[in-house]
C-alpha cells in the first residue's frame, strides 16, 4: 500500500538539506549527522512546522482499522485480534496463546525512536524567533505526538520507562526501571491537556491536522482505557498499584463534555437512516465535516494512495464474525434472542429484516452491490463467490461492506483516493455514556445526549435505562444491563474501526470472549460447498479442526506484550511482562 503522507516528505527534504549544510562546514565542527541540527534549523515557524510533518506519516500515525491494515503486530488491526474480525484461515497467534518473545525490540514495537525526536523537538523549539501564537500550533502537535507515542507503549506494554528529555548514551536513566503505568497515564493526559490548549478550536487545513478537538478525543480514550484497566485488572498481575479508576472516567467526562457542549462536533446526519451510517465513511472530502476530526487524504495524482476498496472487493480470508451479526438489534430495540421480529439464521437475507440499519451498512447483504474489478455490473450476491477461489474466501461468510464504495474512482486498480477517518465524535460519545455509567451517575439526559444520538441516526429506538431488555446472551451476565447495552453500542457504532481489542483487553474480558471460543459464521447451508466446516448447528466453523478446544489465550500473560530480551538485557533494572 502506498499511503505515505503528503507531509513527509517535506521534512525528509529539510533533513537532505541540514545535512548538505553541515557536510560543508569544517569536519572537526561538523553537525550531528542523526538529526536535524538547532544551529541552523528551529528558527522559524515553518521550521517547527516542517519538523512536525514527519509524524504524521503512516508508520507512526496510521489509521489503525481493520478495513485498511491486518497486520496484527505490531499495533496493527485491533478488530482482526479480537473476536469482531478473522483475516485468513489461520487464527491470531494473541487469541490462540501461542505468541513467542521477539528479541529484536523493532519486531516487537519497544521502540522509542520517534519519542526521542519529539523530545529533540522541546529540548530546542523555543529557539524560534516568531512569536509563539505563530508556532503554538506544532507544539500542540508535539504534545499530542508524544502522547500518542506512549499510549501505544501503555497499551503493548503497560509499565515502560517514561522519558520526556534527549538522552546521551551514557545518561542513567537509560538504564533505570519501568515508571509505573497509571504515572505513564497522567503524563500521557497531562500532554493531551497541553495539546488541547495549543491546537486551534477551528480546522487546520481542511482538518488533514491535528486541532483541539482530536486532542480531547484521545484524551478521553487514554483515560477511559486506564480508567477500565484499573478497575478491572484490580487483584490481577496486570493491575496498577494505588489503582484510582474514577479519576481517569471523571476526566473522560470532562473532555468529552467540553467537546459535545461546544457547539463545533455533530454526527453526520442527513436524516435517512438507512444509508447515513454507511455514506459518512465513502465521503470523499471531511473539510466540511463536524463528525470526522481529523482525516488522512489520499492523491493517485501524487502517488499516495489507498487500496482499501481493492482490498475488500476481493476479501482474501478477511471476514466479520457471527459474534458481531449477533450483536446488532432489532428494530424494536430488542436483542435478536427475545425479539419477536427477528427473521431466524437460515439465509443472511432472513438474518437482516428488521435489524438495526447498521448491521447491512457493515455487513454486504445480497440486495447490496458488490463490484469485482474489471466487471461492469455489481455482483447481488455478495457470498456467491465463498467457495471458488482463494481472493474471494471469507471463511465466515459475513463481508465486510462498511468503507467500500463500488463506485469508487480508478476501480479497476490496486490503489485508489477514498480518505480515511482518524478520530470521530461518535467516540467522544460513546466514552462520555461508558465512563458515567461506570461511577455510576449516568442518567437518562446523559444517554439521550451521547447513545441517543447514535441510536437515532441509525433511526433505532433510544435506549431507556429503565427499561432495558433482558439478553439471555448478554456477553457480561456480572454487569449492569445499562453496561452491557453501553458496550454493545461500542461494538456496534465502532465495528472494524480497530478498538474491539484495546476494550477486551482493558475490560480484562478474554475469559467471556475469547478462551475455549471459536469465530463463528453464518449458517453454511447457504453456500454449495461441502468442504466449509461447520458446527452442530449447521454454522460456518472455519477453526473447528484447528482448534478444537477454541481459543487458548492465557489470562496470566496475554494481555501485555513481553519486553523484548534483549532490552532487558542492555537494561537488567527492566522487569519482564507477567508470563513470560
Amino acid at each position: 500500500m502506498k499511503y505515505s503522507n503528503y507531509l513527509y516528505r517535506s521534512v525528509s527534504f529539510i533533513l537532505l538539506l541540514s545535512f548538505s549544510i553541515a557536510c560543508k562546514k569544517n569536519l572537526l565542527d561538523k553537525l550531528p549527522q542523526d538529526q536535524v541540527s538547532s544551529e541552523i534549523f528551529f528558527l522559524h515557524t515553518n521550521d517547527l512546522k516542517i519538523y512536525m510533518n514527519q509524524f504524521y506519516s503512516d508508520a507512526i500515525f496510521p489509521v489503525l482499522w481493520g478495513i485498511i491494515l491486518d497486520n496484527p503486530y505490531p499495533g496493527g488491526a485491533d478488530d482482526f485480534n479480537s473476536d469482531n474480525q478473522i483475516s485468513s484461515n489461520a487464527a491470531d497467534d494473541r487469541l490462540k496463546g501461542t505468541r513467542t518473545v521477539y528479541s529484536a525490540p523493532s519486531l516487537g514495537g519497544w521502540d522509542y525512536t520517534n519519542i526521542r525526536a519529539i523530545n529533540y523537538f522541546f529540548d530546542n523549539y523555543r529557539k524560534c524567533e516568531d512569536d509563539f501564537n505563530a508556532y503554538k500550533q506544532y507544539v500542540g502537535e508535539a504534545h499530542f505526538f508524544r502522547a500518542w507515542l506512549y499510549f501505544r507503549l501503555l497499551q503493548q506494554f503497560g509499565n515502560v520507562p517514561y522519558i520526556s528529555v534527549v538522552l546521551g548514551t551514557d545518561s542513567p536513566e537509560l538504564y533505570g526501571p519501568q515508571t509505573a503505568r497509571n504515572i505513564v497515564a497522567d503524563n500521557i493526559l497531562a500532554d493531551l491537556d497541553s495539546a488541547a490548549t495549543y491546537l486551534p478550536e477551528e480546522k487546520t487545513e481542511g482538518g488533514t491536522r491535528l486541532d483541539k478537538w482530536s486532542a480531547l478525543l484521545l484524551l478521553t480514550r487514554v483515560a477511559l482505557y486506564e480508567g477500565a484497566w484499573e478497575k478491572y485488572h484490580n487483584g490481577d498481575a496486570f493491575g496498577a498499584s494505588a489503582a484510582d479508576p474514577d479519576k481517569y472516567f471523571n476526566q473522560v467526562v470532562t473532555a468529552a463534555t467540553e467537546m459535545m457542549n461546544s457547539g463545533k462536533l455533530a454526527l453526520y446526519n442527513t436524516g435517512n437512516p438507512a444509508t447515513d451510517y454507511y455514506d459518512l465513511f465513502k465521503m470523499r472530502d471531511y473539510s466540511d465535516s463536524k463528525e470526522a476530526l481529523l482525516w488522512k487524504k489520499f492523491s493517485v495524482a501524487l502517488d499516495i494512495t489507498n487500496n482499501r476498496n481493492y482490498r475488500l472487493e476481493y476479501p482474501f480470508g478477511r471476514s466479520l464474525t457471527k459474534g458481531l451479526a449477533d450483536a446488532y438489534l432489532c428494530t424494536d430495540g430488542k436483542p435478536i434472542a427475545v425479539s419477536p421480529l427477528f427473521g431466524g439464521f437460515n439465509t443472511l437475507s432472513d438474518e437482516m429484516k428488521n435489524r438495526d440499519p447498521r448491521f447491512y451498512q457493515t455487513i454486504f447483504t445480497p440486495s447490496a452491490a458488490w463490484k469485482i474489478t474489471n466487471m461492469t455490473e455489481p455482483w447481488q450476491d455478495a457470498y456467491v463467490k465463498l467457495n471458488s477461489s482463494s481472493e474471494f474466501y471469507a471463511p465466515t461468510g459475513y463481508v465486510l461492506r462498511k468503507t467500500y464504495d463500488p463506485d469508487m474512482n480508478n476501480h479497476s486498480l490496486n490503489y485508489e483516493e477514498t480518505p480515511a477517518i482518524h478520530f470521530r465524535y461518535a467516540e467522544a460519545l460513546l466514552n462520555f455514556a461508558e465512563a458515567k455509567a461506570e461511577l455510576g451517575t449516568i442518567t437518562q439526559a446523559d444517554l439521550d445526549r451521547s447513545i441517543g444520538l447514535l441510536r437515532a441516526r441509525a433511526g433505532m429506538p433510544a435506549l431507556n435505562m429503565a427499561a432495558i431488555a433482558t439478553d439471555p446472551n448478554w456477553e457480561f451476565p456480572g454487569l449492569s444491563p445499562l453496561l452491557n447495552e453501553i458496550r454493545r453500542e461500542r461494538r456496534v457504532e465502532l465495528a472494524t474501526e480497530g478498538f474491539r481489542w484495546p476494550d477486551i483487553a482493558r475490560w480484562a474480558a478474554a475469559d467471556e470472549l475469547i478462551i475455549g471460543k471459536r469465530p463463528k459464521g453464518f449458517k453454511g447451508a447457504q453456500i454449495a460447498s461441502a468442504f466449509f466446516p461447520v458446527d452442530a448447528n449447521g454454522f460456518l466453523d472455519p477453526f473447528r479442526d484447528a482448534l478444537p478446544a477454541g481459543y487458548g489465550f492465557n489470562p496470566a500473560r496475554d494481555y501485555l506484550d513481553p519486553i523484548p530480551p534483549n532490552e532487558i538485557i542492555l537494561n537488567p533494572k527492566l522487569v519482564q511482562n507477567p508470563g513470560w
